[in-house]
């Protein structure tokens, strides 16, 4: 499969995501909601998944999460290492994929084909599939409508949520166009940008209004954050 973009990330990060295994973790036989995260570096970059359950948990829902992250990998190369097996031993509540940006016309079918043989066997176990929609490195600003009607596409294929990240970006955008959301190789989110995709995927997820997403201990401006739940609410409303 011919990917977007390859990028390398250091070895420590990639030992880290592949050995973080499929537990749920301590005490997540009591947790409300269960959610596998199956993807590459956008999602445990900055912990995405981490996030969203802080999110959660500051929000007072019980969740646990699991990841599924490799460098560089595709929901294939997923799939060619018995990710089926996983979800079918975990049996999650739900499933949040992302793959690459996936703009070009190849890597969309490639998305929308795999994102839809991983959600038969999600909704074989009785989960629900979503799609967690990335962005293209910052030298291809011009491709973020072609990712968008990528995931987007996938999302519908598969009658799953679409979770906008790369459209809550460009709404950060619009409102302040210097807002740092790329790391500094110009491909993986900054921790503000990876808040944001986990804002997204958290009030696209359970429904809630995007004002009253909750704020973490991380020292944040207060002003930042109201920022980044307009651009949630606006990147949200763009696929309704």
């Amino acid at each position: 499969m011919r990917r977007d973009r390859w990028v390398l990330v250091p070895v420590a990060a990639m030992i880290l995501a592949c050995s973080n295994g499929l537990g749920f973790g301590p005490g997540s036989g009591d947790a409300d909601v269960s959610i596998l995260f199956i993807g590459n570096s956008l999602t445990y970059t900055h912990d995405v998944p981490g996030l969203v359950r802080a999110l959660a948990e500051r929000d007072g829902r019980s969740v646990a999460t699991a990841t599924l992250a490799r460098a560089n990998y595709s929901l294939e190369d997923h799939w060619n290492r018995d990710v089926a097996s996983d979800i079918r031993s975990s049996r999650p509540d739900i499933v949040v994929m992302q793959q690459g940006p996936s703009s070009v016309d190849a890597n969309r079918a490639h998305l929308v084909s795999w994102s839809g043989e991983l959600a038969e066997v999600v909704r074989e176990v009785g989960g629900e599939p979503a799609m967690y929609m990335v962005w293209p490195d910052a030298s291809r600003h011009f491709a973020f409508g072609a990712v968008e009607t990528s995931y987007a596409q996938a999302a519908a294929a598969i009658e799953g949520r679409l979770l906008p990240a790369g459209s809550s970006w460009l709404e950060a955008w619009a409102l302040d166009q210097d807002l740092g959301l790329y790391g500094p190789d110009g491909f993986h989110p900054s921790y503000v940008g990876a808040l944001l995709a986990a804002l997204t995927i958290y009030a696209g997820l359970f429904d809630v209004e995007p004002s009253a997403l909750p704020a973490l201990d991380d020292g944040l401006p207060a002003e930042r954050m109201e920022l980044l739940r307009t651009a949630v609410a606006a990147g949200l409303e763009r696929w309704r």
